[in-house]
């Protein structure tokens, strides 16, 4: 059994309304961190954006309440693959970045 983990929330993709509708805007939310250690409400918050595993991704319509549940748990999620929150340096200095290399050299 195959199971998709992309999903979308919108009511164009629903069937819903025959004609000519705007379009939704989506925003794609993967799911980075565990929640375990955090706060109790945030593991409910995790999944009620319909992330149940590590790294699973879903689509969301673009809405202040999916807005404020994505900035209730910023460090355990990021949004279209730019984290939300997180050390923005140590990133940059791992991906090869030219910010973190002239810091990270030793001088002799």
């Amino acid at each position: 059994m195959s199971r998709s983990h992309d999903t979308e929330t919108s009511p164009a993709a629903a069937g819903e309304g025959a004609a000519e509708t705007a379009p939704v805007a989506t925003i794609r939310v993967t799911y980075r961190k565990s929640a375990i250690g955090y706060a109790r409400d945030q593991k409910p918050t995790v999944a009620a954006l319909g992330l149940h595993r590590l790294h699973q991704t879903v689509v969301h319509a673009d809405t202040a309440a999916v807005r404020g549940m994505v900035q209730k748990v910023r460090h355990l999620v990021s949004v279209d693959g730019v984290p939300a929150d997180g050390p923005e340096p140590a990133v940059a200095a791992a991906a090869g970045g030219a910010a973190g290399d002239a810091s990270n050299r030793r001088h002799s």
